[in-house]
């Protein structure tokens, strides 16, 4: 049994939820995000919480389903409250990002630059031009995104240049010895 599923969401203030038949749509001050429910799953609410319930007899994939759908859920509700953001750094000689209009334009390295679309629900910042901030209210979206823009130069271990999280640790290997 799941023991994540039992837990309730808390909604914070100003957050407000809408439950039909096969989803849940949650509103709040940065937006509002909704979910797919899977057959089998159901979901209440009392005042100021939500609560994943199994509506068909339980199994070990309907309480895996259970615990997913309440993760998403306070995912979910954190997100249109505070949202989330993912913070990149650019390591390296001339490696630089700038917001233009739609686009994040990147400079690594390349014989080209990189021009990467900023998607709907995305805002993309440029503090400096070695630091991305990525903002937004879906959490799975943000980390995806971030995951994109890393993926076009990922750091490489021997001297950690290329795109990397904020505090991510590269273990830098030792050159080859003569």
């Amino acid at each position: 049994m799941s023991r994540v599923a039992k837990k309730p969401v808390p909604l914070p203030q100003g957050v407000t939820a809408a439950i039909a038949s096969d989803s849940v749509t949650i509103k709040g001050a940065k937006g509002s995000l909704s979910l797919k429910l899977v057959d089998g799953i159901a979901v209440a609410q009392e005042e100021q919480t939500l609560s994943v319930q199994i509506k068909a007899t339980p199994t070990t994939a309907l309480w895996a389903l259970a615990g997913a759908t309440r993760a998403h859920l306070a995912n979910m509700a954190t997100g249109v409250s505070t949202g989330y953001e993912r913070k990149l750094e650019l390591v390296g000689v001339g490696y630089r990002a700038a917001v233009q209009g739609k686009n994040l334009n990147l400079t690594l390295g390349f014989s080209h630059p990189v021009a990467y679309p900023v998607p709907e629900g995305i805002t993309i910042e440029t503090p400096t031009q070695t630091e991305i901030l990525i903002k937004g209210t879906d959490r799975q979206r943000v980390g995806q995104v971030a995951a994109d823009i890393r993926g076009f130069r990922p750091p490489e271990p021997y001297k950690g240049k290329g795109v990397r999280y904020a505090g991510e640790k590269i273990e830098i290997k030792e050159a080859k010895k003569k």
